[in-house]
């Protein structure tokens, strides 16, 4: 495994001609600030060795290596979930080839279902904890030299990155709301009795990715922020039904507001 991941990152180090020390998960609800990045360089999954490659809709599927302010950055456009078949290890194996190439702080952003009586869709979460739900552990298996073999969740997600994205969002007048985000294995979305057993756990929005990532990120000693769209909400009182159609709607909504708090808090990195 850990001589595929160093593959991949020589074949990728070959090619740059940056050297970001940031990166950034283009999940659904940020496709947008792709197309704000000064591109120096695309590479599709598919030419990538031992890379996955996505299957969702909305999700294009490259990694892109540029400028944005002026600041290096390294983009994936679109990520890999443990629902389309891949392993853990394979959902994450994006993230072990980021720490080889130098890259020490990791934005993520996704999509999900609120829970918190509170939230409407279209609110903007910072995610302040998380709750792994799925029935794997992306670090299960032989530890790499990464990090430890049982690394702390105390904090994983940074508190200076979450105080910086919510003085910008203040400054920019988004309301931004904060919250624990629950992982899913998916693909179906959550009944209502689930919808509300989790939120009696103590989480306030739900959705099938992004914590695996967080871990093998924690695990490689970078820094995490991440923010979710809300593009739907569940429970019991709660009677429509949710198609992955109105979540990118919802989610394409609110990408304006989510990409402007992330371009500033990228160039504050």
């Amino acid at each position: 495994m850990y001589e595929k991941i160093q593959e991949t990152a020589r074949f990728l180090k070959e090619r740059m001609q940056t050297n970001p020390e940031t990166a950034v998960v283009l999940g659904t609800g940020l496709g947008q600030l792709s197309k704000e990045i000064d591109s120096e360089l695309e590479i599709p999954y598919a030419d990538i060795p031992n890379f996955p490659v996505s299957t969702v809709e909305g999700h294009k599927g490259k990694m892109i290596f540029g400028k944005l302010g002026g600041k290096d950055i390294l983009a994936m456009e679109g990520r890999f979930h443990y629902y389309e078949g891949y392993s853990m290890k394979e959902v994450t194996f994006p993230i072990r080839v980021m720490h080889e190439l130098g890259i020490n702080t990791l934005f993520v952003s996704n999509a999900a279902g609120g829970m918190n009586p509170s939230f409407k869709v279209g609110t903007l979460m910072i995610i302040t904890d998380h709750i792994n739900a799925m029935p794997d552990n992306p670090l299960r298996g032989k530890n790499l030299p990464t990090g430890p073999r049982f690394p702390s969740m105390h904090e994983a997600y940074d508190r200076k990155l979450i105080a910086k994205a919510k003085e910008i969002a203040k400054n920019k007048g988004i309301d931004v709301a904060e919250g624990v985000y629950i992982a899913t294995q998916g693909p179906s979305y959550e009944t209502p009795a689930e919808y509300n057993m989790f939120h009696i756990w103590g989480a306030d929005a739900v959705g099938m990715s992004t914590v695996p990532e967080v871990i093998v990120a924690v695990h490689s000693g970078m820094r995490v922020f991440g923010m979710s769209v809300i593009t739907d909400l569940g429970g019991l009182e709660h009677h429509e039904k949710v198609t992955h159609e109105e979540v990118q709607v919802a989610a394409n909504a609110a990408q304006p507001k989510m990409a402007e708090i992330f371009r500033q808090l990228l160039l504050t990195e």
